[in-house]
């Protein structure tokens, strides 16, 4: 095999990969592959953006409710300004009230504590302003479901409840729900329990009362779980990183491209002038006798 020969099978093989030669892509194909590309990648970063703003909205939500939780208790919110509330604004904001408990009316909320599976204590309160509201007022295990192995932790007179604002968790849990029926309850339905209780002119919030000690040592209040997950910055890098490398592999893509076609291009020339000399049209390079 001459020099020519070695060096036309050197490009040859630059074209091939596994024995086959690599073809140019069509105009069309390169158009299709480069709309996608770079939809993916503008799509994974407008992602990687969504998560960061959400980040910092996370971030301010529990600065606002960290703030809520550890301020001062107010008045509970009244009828004239129940039509006003939302979780913005007052989800976990403490609150004050003074009234008696209808404990013949409480209800059982089945519950999964740091303390174990049991229930929620949830009671009506009538208040001194006129109206009811209902309080969790904690955690029993299932051997003090009945109110009467609870003792005096069934209080009777006026009392004040401080706690958590919560609004009402309406139709039950994920993948159960509330059946007043038969009287299995999986939320705090606040209209739901009401309307199972016969109570009237309730607030559409109910709340978390506080861990001050019942005298019997049940319910146990004062378990609102306060937190919020915040992995907002790893999904962010998530989609940072797949768009960084779907634009690699776009870019090695078109390099490879470029590769394929200019070998081609090299390989055309060389067999236009391989045919030219075969067929006189170019003479052959002189030979110089030294």
């Amino acid at each position: 095999m001459n020099a020519d020969a070695k060096g036309r099978g050197g490009l040859e093989d630059e074209g091939q990969d596994g024995g086959r030669a690599k073809r140019p892509r069509s105009a069309f194909s390169l158009a299709v592959l480069g709309i996608i590309g770079l939809l993916g990648i503008a799509g994974l970063l407008s992602l990687g953006v969504w998560q960061v703003e959400r980040r910092a909205w996370k971030l301010d939500l529990i600065e606002r409710v960290e703030k809520r939780v550890h301020s001062q208790p107010a008045a509970a919110p009244g009828p004239s300004d129940w039509t006003s509330i939302d979780a913005k604004t007052d989800e976990y904001r403490r609150v004050t009230t003074t009234g008696h408990f209808r404990n013949d009316r409480e209800t059982l909320v089945t519950a999964v504590t740091n303390n174990g599976a049991g229930y929620w204590v949830v009671t009506p309160l009538e208040t001194k302003d006129g109206f009811t509201v209902l309080v969790n007022r904690g955690f029993v295990p299932p051997d003090r479901r009945d109110p009467a192995s609870r003792g005096a932790g069934e209080p009777d007179g006026d009392l004040t409840v401080t706690g958590l604002l919560r609004l009402t968790e309406p139709k039950g849990a994920f993948l159960r729900s509330n059946n007043p029926a038969q009287n299995r309850w999986f939320s705090r339905d606040v209209a739901a329990i009401a309307s199972a209780r016969g109570l009237t002119n309730v607030a559409p919030y109910f709340i978390d009362a506080d861990a001050t000690p019942n005298p019997s040592g049940f319910p146990v209040g004062g378990l609102t779980v306060v937190t919020f997950h915040n992995n907002h910055l790893v999904y962010a890098l998530t989609w940072f990183t797949l768009a960084l490398m779907l634009a690699v592999a776009v870019v090695r893509v078109a390099r490879e491209e470029i590769r394929i076609r200019r070998t081609a291009q090299i390989s055309e020339a060389m067999g236009k002038t391989e045919n030219s000399m075969a067929d006189g049209s170019v003479p052959p390079p002189e030979r110089h006798r030294t």
